[in-house]
């Protein structure tokens, strides 16, 4: 089972998932007073309220027509407005911080605030600098 980004706009997320043989198109929406989850264009989960909706959601593909077996997938979506896209401070767009897709294998997709790597930033200049420069103070 793979995993890749196709599109990261205003309050959407699109991620193609290839599992064997078939394909399908995992979509997050924002709305005003919900949040939805689409698997191939049929709504899986929905998240309503206007503040602290949820952000971790739980899909399985392929189980068969009983319920059973599949492969257990977890989305999480950080859905705070990232500020470091062009697009929010020039059209106003409110673009997604970062999404990650796992199972229990490992990590299919991270992407944004959800990638390991956005961890591992100076969480200051002094601690940019004692890594970039090599200075010690």
């Amino acid at each position: 089972m793979e995993a890749k980004l196709v599109r990261v706009a205003s309050w959407k997320i699109d991620i193609k998932i290839i599992s064997g043989d078939n394909m399908h198109v995992l979509q997050w929406r924002r709305h005003f007073t919900k949040d939805e989850v689409l698997l191939d264009g049929k709504v899986q989960q929905i998240s309503r309220g206007l503040w602290g909706r949820e952000t971790i959601y739980g899909l399985v593909f392929g189980r068969d027509e009983d319920g059973n077996g599949g492969q257990k997938v977890m989305l999480i979506v950080d859905a705070t407005a990232d500020s470091s896209n062009p697009a929010y401070w020039l059209e106003g767009a409110s673009v997604p911080s970062g999404v990650r897709v796992e199972t229990s294998v490992g990590t299919l997709l991270s992407y944004g605030s959800m990638d390991e790597r956005a961890y591992d930033r100076p969480a200051d200049f002094a601690e940019w600098a004692k890594k970039h420069m090599g200075l010690k103070w």
